[in-house]
């Protein structure tokens, strides 16, 4: 009954009472208690048995110390009773025990009362520590986003009336929030549409469904000019349902209808761009590159595009300049056009190389390194844009009315150019098109560099390796041998393989992997392959050299030089050889009758660990045997584990018929089409004895 009676005069407005059930105060529910002069407790509120567990019959008349608080904290308790008693007011967080044993930190206001017969008590007002400090970081939030945005924002009673204005609604209708405060938004703005957003205002607060961008056009005291405004209009309510007000978010859109075309055009491009980022740079290598840069602009951005790269930044070595008065000299890397069967005959053909005298507009564009746009071009001009007089009219027939060359630019050196033409859009090319172009093109040229680059370091690794590496392995009495060395298609690593000759007969086989890729991981292999070959003259056991191998490649590079070996002392006079491995995958043994077996050998740690001493293994070696070593490149896969590929290659060994040259060429076409890292490949059967 009392809580229908309260809601009941909720909407009594003449005495000023109004319930407000689910209110601020109903969130915190806020505990309050009184203790006596004797600290024994004397009021308990329920939200205090909320808060802390104990009914009232439980905690009235008990010490509330001891009920309440841990003994560590008690005397603090005791000295914040005696300093309330003074007359002293206290708030702050303490921790207070619950009637299950837990802590609860609790937020509290204390204060003295005094009673009718001048007895002094103490109240304490309690809240849950962590349900403030949810309030106090709601608000904060609340503040700064109403403060701070860039929207327009107002805030109205159920009666239409302001309650509160943000800084940007302030500046949006030329007025301050003082002077709106409690007024109808006809009393402030009546050159605004009034009845129509009041009527949107009461259609949200009865049915509590939000308006959004909803459109407004008129004037305000900011402005003499009408404005279109986007407003958005959602019902506040509190936790239990209770209307509070309105809420507006008020936004003037008038620059964006105004510019509507400009943003169509400006998405159209940023889509260009957006595009070229996904399709352009997709590999390292710089043809393809260059012609994924042509194809992203057309027919986007023209109707036939060209890249041309400058010789001296396509070559190994020099920079892209151009001198002044020298011609320029390009290597056309790309063509794209609408029309093909028209456009490939009017343009210079890919892959020809190409010189521009110093008056023509491509040289100066690489030249002075910056676009350059004829926007109408006629048969006269036309001489200037192509390489000579045939290429021009050819361009001219195929209806070229407009041109723009932008410079290839990246790290400060001009690359190449990019060269656009239109034909079949009748529209010539504009300053946002050369804002494109330009985009365009310094984010290609950076994609172009790195392929650039990326081609002369690994040339420069690949040709550093294959100088390293045997040409034809030595053919060793007793021994028969063949060797594969195949590169990655993407970096260059530095995989290499070896034929010792040793003391009395005796061969070595070595196949070893530097970690790592490009010029530093095949220097790094150049080294160890030097160094085993000086150590295998001392004729030394084979965990004894890889042992001292460990030592060298722990000076070598940096910190982080590893590499994986496997050393193999074949004796074909006695049948025999000793295996150690340093962290590689092991050998392939074939019998005679063809059966192949993946050698259990211990795998030792990779070299340049150091610390970790290697053993070594004996295996008999039968003549016709065939000895398999190989780096991980043949047999890893992206799509499968490594035992895929190790069960594929000792089946493949198991035919060892053909001659092991033949065998080479299988083991490679089968298990390696397109490699992903370097392939080194060593095969070495026991001959006849030698005599």
């Amino acid at each position: 009954m009392p809580e229908r009676e309260s809601r009941a005069g909720s909407g009594r407005q003449g005495d000023g009472v109004t319930a407000a059930p689910g209110g601020l105060l109903d969130l915190l529910k806020v505990a309050a208690l009184v203790l006596g002069s004797d600290g024994r407790i004397v009021l308990w509120s329920p939200e205090a048995e909320s808060l802390l567990g104990y009914c009232a019959s439980e905690a009235l008349g008990q010490d509330a110390g001891a009920l309440l608080v841990a003994p560590e904290n008690r005397s603090r308790a005791r000295e914040l009773f005696r300093h309330v008693r003074t007359g002293a007011r206290w708030a702050g967080v303490f921790p207070m025990r619950h009637r299950r044993g837990w802590t609860r930190r609790v937020e509290f206001r204390t204060m003295q009362l005094r009673d009718a017969h001048g007895d002094i008590h103490a109240l304490g007002l309690g809240i849950d520590a962590e349900t403030v400090r949810t309030v106090e970081r709601d608000l904060a939030l609340s503040h700064i986003l109403i403060n701070q945005s860039p929207v327009g924002i107002a805030v109205f009673d159920p009666d239409l009336r302001w309650v509160r204005v943000n800084p940007s609604l302030e500046r949006i209708n030329g007025v301050p929030e003082e002077a709106v405060l409690g007024r109808r938004v006809g009393e402030v703005l009546p050159t605004l549409d009034v009845q129509a957003i009041e009527a949107r205002m009461r259609q949200v607060l009865e049915t509590g469904e939000p308006l959004l961008d909803r459109q407004t056009i008129g004037r305000t005291a900011a402005d003499s000019q009408d404005h279109a405004y986007s407003e958005s209009y959602h019902r506040l309510e509190d936790s239990s349902g209770r209307v509070l007000g309105l809420a507006m978010a008020i936004l003037d859109i008038s620059e964006r209808q105004r510019a509507s075309a400009e943003v169509q055009q400006a998405r159209e491009r940023l889509a260009v761009i957006a595009d070229a980022g996904a399709r352009i740079g997709t590999t390292l290598d710089l043809r393809r590159t260059a012609q994924e840069l042509a194809d992203v602009t057309v027919p986007q951005l023209a109707d036939l595009a060209a890249v041309d790269v400058l010789d001296s930044a396509a070559g190994h070595g020099g920079t892209g300049g151009v001198r002044p008065g020298d011609p320029a000299a390009f290597q056309a890397l790309a063509l794209t056009a609408g029309r093909p069967a028209d456009a490939f005959k009017a343009a210079e053909g890919a892959d020809e190389p190409a010189s521009y005298t110093s008056p023509q507009v491509i040289t100066q564009c690489v030249r002075q390194a910056r676009p350059i746009l004829l926007r109408h071009v006629n048969a006269r001009t036309l001489r200037r844009v192509a390489r000579d007089d045939a290429a021009a009219d050819r361009l001219h027939r195929a209806g070229v009315h407009s041109y723009l060359a932008v410079p290839l630019v990246a790290r400060g050196e001009v690359l190449g150019t990019l060269s656009l033409y239109r034909t079949a859009d009748h529209q010539p090319f504009d300053d946002q098109d050369l804002t494109l172009a330009t985009e365009l093109a310094a984010r290609a040229a950076i994609c172009i560099d790195n392929a650039r680059l990326y081609g002369r370091e690994r040339a420069t690794a690949l040709t550093l390796q294959r100088s390293i590496l045997p040409r034809e392995p030595p053919r060793p009495a007793g021994m028969e041998v063949a060797s594969r060395y195949l590169p990655a298609v993407s970096e260059v690593g530095g995989d290499w393989f070896d034929v010792l000759p040793l003391r009395d007969g005796k061969v070595g086989l070595v196949v070893g992997d530097v970690m790592g890729k490009g010029v530093q991981a095949a220097a790094i292999m150049g080294q160890l392959r030097t160094a085993t070959r000086a150590l295998a003259r001392l004729d030394l056991p084979a965990a004894e050299l890889l042992s001292h191998l460990d030592d060298i490649a722990t000076s070598l590079g940096d910190a982080d030089t590893l590499a994986t070996c496997l050393y193999v002392v074949c004796d074909p006079r006695r049948g025999l050889c000793e295996i150690s491995r340093a962290g590689h995958l092991p050998p392939v043994l074939v019998d005679p009758d063809g059966t192949a077996v993946l050698l259990d050998i211990a795998a030792g740690v990779p070299l340049g660990v150091g610390g970790v001493p290697f053993t070594s293994s004996r295996r008999e070696l039968p003549e016709g045997a065939v000895l398999a070593l190989f780096t991980d490149g043949l047999v890893e896969s992206r799509t499968a584990p490594i035992d895929t590929g190790l069960n594929t290659l000792r089946r493949l060994l198991e035919d060892t018929r053909p001659s092991l040259e033949e065998t080479c060429d299988i083991l490679l076409d089968t298990l390696n089409r397109e490699p992903d890292d370097d392939v080194a490949l060593l095969l070495a059967r026991r001959a006849d004895p030698p005599i």
